[in-house]
């Protein structure tokens, strides 16, 4: 299990699935001579994208970033159109770390479509539950109305069914909260109206989480975003202001997707000086 410090702050990714998504849809209008000469793709032009939690622990805080994709959440038809190669059981990687479901105390999403959501909630027998009983999940109040109330164009990536066994635990905010002195979660838009990034700051150490404005390494130039990307000139103006911060001031980025890295850091040129590999 691969793991990171920044600063007190301690970061491991859980395994819990990885989905296969058309390359064209994930890099939008760049042509594909071009990104495929940074990311790997399959003869259909599906690129393989993780979906692998990141439990952060601070200031005795078992944080959960993203949701995963969960287990035997997908049927056949899904597993067909989103590519689906394998679930996770998340369970199985909290043992690993002396943790239970029980033991998370926060889940934090930058947002709640279905690769990022849907292993929120379990099943029971043929009842859905709650995957983790105990937890604040926390999202933006724009992330949250979509989520109950989604556009023609979003309905596809929000699910019933993974929101509502835990609307109860769900809390919101408007621009930006701290869930412990080290963690921060902030509201930026762009891949979706409602999406957030999260920062993670200890001992003069800096890290950040950009959720799916990067969702892999190749996408670190600005002007590369998906088609999914209900806001895309957000998503670069973003992209543009914490890309030139990670390189001015040492910051590490935290993936989610990728299948290569789990973090990386840049040098000024954008060169990655500094990365941990994903060991699968």
């Amino acid at each position: 299990m691969e793991e990171l410090s920044v600063g007190n702050i301690k970061l491991n990714w859980l395994k819990n699935g990885v989905t296969n998504l058309d390359g064209g849809a994930m890099f939008g209008v760049v042509p594909k001579k071009l990104w495929s000469n940074k990311y790997p793709n399959d003869e259909e032009n599906r690129i393989p994208q993780r979906c692998d939690p990141i439990l952060v622990q601070s200031n005795q805080k078992n944080i959960l970033i993203e949701g995963g994709i969960g287990k035997g959440k997908f049927n056949e038809k899904q597993k067909k159109i989103f590519g689906l190669i394998e679930d996770g059981d998340i369970e199985e990687s909290l043992k690993e770390l002396g943790l239970s479901l029980k033991d998370i105390d926060i889940v934090a999403c930058t947002h709640m479509h279905y690769d990022h959501f849907t292993g929120i909630s379990r099943y029971s027998g043929k009842e859905l539950i709650p995957t983790f009983p105990n937890a604040e999940i926390f999202t933006s109040s724009l992330e949250w109305q979509e989520t109950k109330e989604p556009t023609d164009r979003s309905k596809n990536s929000y699910w019933e069914e993974n929101w509502k066994p835990v609307m109860h635990q769900v809390k919101t905010f408007e621009n930006e909260l701290e869930l412990t002195p080290e963690v921060k979660i902030i509201h930026t838009g762009g891949h979706c109206q409602g999406h957030c990034i999260l920062t993670f700051e200890s001992e003069g150490e800096k890290a950040v989480h950009l959720g799916d404005l990067l969702p892999t390494h190749a996408h670190l130039n600005p002007l590369w975003v998906m088609a999914y990307d209900d806001y895309p000139m957000r998503s670069i103006e973003v992209k543009k202001e914490w890309i030139s911060k990670v390189k001015k001031e040492d910051w590490w980025v935290v993936l989610y997707h990728d299948n290569l890295y789990r973090a990386l850091k840049l040098n000024e040129e954008g060169e990655i000086t500094e990365k941990i590999n994903t060991n699968l």
